[in-house]
């Protein structure tokens, strides 16, 4: 038969008021996401308590996330725990996960690093032939706790191995993140047509993340032609998905409306309405809009500018493991705003930015080996982090990496490297060079 959510709706009906509990909860699943009816946070919630009071492992997850998030009901950390642990005793991957987060974090429990880690252990050892086997949504979250050094140290390559298998066999929230990546030459080499590709695939099957970024790069070109027509299709199809499903208390949801209301896309631009819906959405711990609310805050978008505001937004968005507040934070020590100075704690942060592959934060690691006054100089250190920030495109490290070459700087002397270097930042740019590259090449050649 042809695809129906309206019928499909009406038969779910028709089987709960015959107290089929299975029905129950595909019931209470259209009401939570609008599926053949309109989003009613009430109606779910009812049914899913029924449902999970009878034993459904994936009814009492949602219920945690209804009570964590106050989706028609008052908002409860400890009922959140208390269903997620539930749903975790039965082996729920995504309960097993969020548990692991709540212990982390003190979410309706006390924290408990040892428990938390050895949840996310139980992710790998209950989960580890299914992730062989193919299951994308397992071989996400092993992306994920590698990503974020879950129970393991951080791991990288692992992480973007485990991604890369989740977008393979179609998991488009797998596919969005290694279009980030390949976007900001994480841990791979940056390629924006690849991050527009792989950005196209996840937005065709509907992750919003996608489909916002995928609006971006029509709209300024990135990986593909210009095409604000199509940009502004996207971006409008978008904010009428968000405003519909509003009710729900999602936090990316919230984020996303922070999103367009500021930038006007797909809507009027109202600095006002964004900064509503970044807070809502920071109450529920995004770190997004955490993250979002600091730039408001630095920048004086739609709120006065407040540093010490936007510090503590940044702190928080960290907390909350969002991966571009840690490289902020750097910047925010090292030059003591919000804060006080304090070269070791931006170290800290820069080296926490610079082990997940964002290259700038390479570069200041680099630039602290060199010239730090708390951190320890260490020209071989340096070396190492230029060198990487080098190959990822940054011209300051490039611009580094070459005078390091040629002035034999934790590493032997090696001019014909040295030219390369100077050249690289040239091409990128960096004009200024070329009295260093002719300086360099008249001493060869007089």
């Amino acid at each position: 038969v042809e695809k129906d959510n309206g019928k499909a709706f009406e038969y779910y009906k028709k089987s709960a008021n015959q107290e089929y509990l299975d029905a129950y909860f595909q019931l209470g699943y259209c009401y939570d996401l609008g599926i053949g009816t309109e989003i009613n946070v009430i109606k779910a919630y009812e049914l899913y308590k029924i449902v999970a009071e009878n034993g459904n492992k994936v009814a009492q997850y949602n219920l945690g996330l209804y009570y964590r998030l106050g989706n028609g009901i008052k908002k409860d950390h400890v009922k959140a725990f208390e269903y997620c642990k539930k749903s975790a005793d039965q082996e729920y991957l995504e309960a097993l996960l969020l548990l692991g987060y709540y212990y982390d974090k003190g979410i309706g429990v006390e924290i408990d690093k040892v428990k938390a880690s050895e949840l996310y252990k139980k992710v790998f050892e209950l989960h580890k032939i299914e992730a062989e086997n193919g299951n994308s949504e397992v071989q996400l979250s092993f992306g994920r706790l590698y990503y974020f050094g879950c129970s393991t140290e951080m791991d990288y390559k692992r992480a973007i191995y485990w991604f890369n298998k989740a977008a393979e066999n179609g998991h488009e929230i797998a596919q969005f993140n290694i279009s980030v990546f390949y976007m900001h030459g994480i841990y791979v080499k940056k390629n924006e047509i690849k991050a527009f590709e792989y950005c196209k695939k996840s937005a065709e099957k509907g992750y919003l993340g996608a489909q916002l970024n995928l609006g971006y790069h029509y709209y300024k070109g990135i990986g593909t032609e210009v095409d604000k027509a199509k940009a502004n299709e996207i971006y409008k199809k978008l904010f009428e998905l968000c405003i519909k499903a509003v009710d729900s208390r999602d936090d990316t949801i919230e984020c996303f409306l922070g999103h367009l209301y500021r930038d006007g896309y797909g809507t009027k631009k109202d600095l006002d309405k964004s900064i509503y819906w970044y807070q809502k959405a920071a109450e529920n711990d995004s770190s997004n809009a955490q993250y979002e609310l600091g730039k408001c805050y630095e920048l004086g978008i739609g709120v006065n500018k407040d540093e010490f505001k936007a510090f503590e937004f940044y702190k928080k968005s960290v907390e909350n493991r969002f991966p571009e507040a840690k490289f902020i934070l750097g910047y925010y020590y090292i030059n003591g705003k919000g804060v006080g100075f304090d070269e070791r704690r931006a170290f800290e942060f820069y080296k926490k930015s610079a082990d997940q592959g964002f290259i700038d934060a390479q570069y200041k690691i680099g630039y602290l080996y060199n010239y730090g006054e708390e951190v320890e100089i260490n020209e071989e250190k340096a070396f190492k982090y230029y060198r990487m920030a080098a190959k990822g495109g940054n011209i300051n490290a490039q611009l580094s990496l070459a005078s390091f070459y040629e002035k034999g700087k934790g590493i032997e002397t090696n001019i014909e490297n040295a030219n390369y270097w100077y050249k690289k930042a040239i091409e990128n740019g960096c004009q200024e060079v070329e009295k260093s590259l002719n300086s360099l090449l008249y001493n060869i050649h007089k």
